[in-house]
């Protein structure tokens, strides 16, 4: 019988209680890894764009590594990946967006910060395994001829699903009689660019009036009675590598609006009640917000984002890590992984 694989993941965005975060995802990998026979031990740390917190990370993971056995490790964002050089074990790096487009800052321009951590990323590109990245646009921004698998971030179908909206507004003590508009992220990132949200939905109420629900900081398990209860989702990001909101959104049947950033133009194709914005215009944005809400009803999201079941997501990166496993040459004794927490 073949041994189970150990997996190290080394992350510096793990979502922890008490913090707003949008990286349930990476937990989300793990603990779907863990339930397809993965042994997955997670190395997680705060970088705080703080030099001494990577290298005080970098010693631990050097301890943790001579302690335990692993086949390889898997970095979730390129700036993560630094650490595990020089390599002992096969690298595996996911990129996710920020890593590789860079950081935005206020004024909405890249920090310099961000073109550091680019350069980081792009080297550790070179070095990897194996690289995966979540969106096909993002393949551009790797340097010449490192390969990439494109494997966008799944959706767990049994989270994220259509709840009756009347129920879902009396859980979260909304209106029931008002239009509902979903701004779902931190109103203080640059990059998510909240004020042009809410300057759309001020245009908006010159003809149909409807307020503006900020989902941030609230628990992960609730997003999905916020999509359920909400007649729209706008979202207005200037920079993303493969949106998780606007997936999230289209499991759950919410009609999207959106401008043209990331994948979201393919992820909308042909999902009947969504709006793909032909600008950024605010006033474009409200005019498709509009049309949405007087059309009424929900998209036909879920049957769209079926091949992004969690599930299935997770069989392909296993194959990507028996291709990077070095054959052992002995046996091996594989001890209780941590629990993924």
């Amino acid at each position: 019988m073949s041994q189970p694989i150990r997996v190290l993941m080394v992350t510096s965005d793990w979502p922890t209680p008490g913090q707003p975060r949008t990286t349930y995802f990476i937990k989300r990998q793990a603990e779907f890894l863990q339930a397809a026979g993965v042994l997955v031990d997670v190395f997680h740390f705060r970088g705080r764009r703080n030099p001494w917190n990577y290298v005080s990370a970098w010693w631990r993971l050097r301890r943790r590594l001579a302690r335990n056995y692993y086949d390889l490790v898997h970095a979730q964002f390129g700036h993560s990946g630094m650490l595990a050089y020089p390599k002992r074990l096969p690298l595996v790096v996911t990129f996710r967006g920020s890593d590789l487009l860079g950081e935005v800052g206020r004024g909405g321009r890249y920090t310099l910060v961000g073109k550091l951590l680019q350069r980081v990323s792009r080297a550790v590109a070179r070095r990897a395994d194996a690289v995966i990245v979540v969106s096909e646009h993002m393949k551009a921004e790797l340097p010449p001829r490192v390969p990439a698998h494109v494997i966008p971030s799944g959706l767990d179908f049994e989270l994220f699903r259509p709840i009756p909206r009347d129920d879902a507004r009396r859980h979260l003590g909304l209106s029931l009689d008002r239009p509902l508009v979903l701004f779902a992220g931190s109103p203080d990132w640059p990059r998510k660019r909240y004020a042009l949200a809410r300057q759309a939905v001020d245009i908006l109420g010159r003809t149909l009036p409807a307020d503006l629900v900020v989902a941030w900081g609230v628990p992960h398990d609730e997003i999905p009675f916020f999509m359920s209860a909400c007649d729209a989702l706008v979202f207005t990001s200037m920079q993303e590598g493969s949106p998780n909101v606007v997936k999230e959104a289209l499991a759950s049947d919410l009609p999207v609006v959106s401008v043209p950033v990331g994948d979201v133009a393919a992820r909308l194709r042909g999902v009947a009640g969504c709006e793909l914005c032909a600008d950024e215009r605010p006033e474009t944005i409200a005019a498709a917000l509009e049309r949405v809400l007087r059309r009424g009803g929900r998209a036909a999201g879920r049957a769209a984002v079926r091949e992004l079941d969690e599930r299935l997501l997770t069989q392909r990166v296993i194959e990507i890590y028996r291709s990077v496993i070095r054959p052992l040459g002995t046996t091996r004794t594989i001890e209780a992984p941590h629990a993924v927490s």
